[in-house]
């Protein structure tokens, strides 16, 4: 099943460590967990702080254990297709979970969610009898990129997962809309 998951971070260093995850399944099933830092995490970056809304002592009080939070993302995700707008940064994130809960850096491997919009586009063409229609294909893939990028992001993990799902859902609407234009 496709899920598609986003991290929020304390900040963008190379200290910087993940504080909030979000998932959705294509079903609709979603979570969302605050994550208390590890006791070695410290890097703290206030400008990220002002951008996702989250204080180190709200994840203190409102977080939950950071292994549990891996061990809950490898029960729930495992064997699943993991799309992520932002897999090197949401990857490091995840990889620092995992490696902090004790549990194998590569337990779960996130994907690009262009790829995912690319497999539905794809697959809108064949069912509208175009099959393989290069310039068709590319014409929605960048209306579609062009769309996650003008988009204001929460922020804020499921609302952002839930945003990402929202447009590889699209994609089969926006290549029928194309489909039927003229000419």
């Amino acid at each position: 099943m496709i899920v598609f998951l986003d991290f929020e971070a304390s900040g963008l260093g190379k200290r910087g460590f993940p504080i909030e995850v979000g998932w959705v399944f294509e079903s609709g099933e979603e979570e969302a967990h605050l994550i208390r830092p590890a006791p070695e995490w410290e890097e703290w970056d206030p400008s990220a702080e002002r951008i996702h809304g989250l204080s180190r002592e709200t994840l203190a009080r409102e977080g939950e254990p950071h292994d549990a939070v891996a061990r809950r993302m490898v029960e729930r995700l495992d064997g699943h297709a993991l799309f992520a707008s932002a897999p090197s940064w949401d990857g490091q994130w995840l990889s620092r979970l995992l490696r902090a809960a004790g549990l194998p850096r590569h337990a779960l491997r996130l994907r690009d969610t262009e790829e995912a919009r690319r497999d539905s586009a794809i697959q809108a063409l064949a069912e509208g009898g175009r099959g393989a229609d290069d310039r068709l294909l590319e014409t929605v893939l960048a209306e579609a990129a062009e769309e996650a990028r003008a988009a204001d992001p929460a922020h804020r993990a499921l609302a952002d997962a839930r945003r990402e799902m929202a447009l590889w859902r699209g994609m089969g609407d926006r290549v029928r809309a194309a489909l039927a234009r003229p000419g």
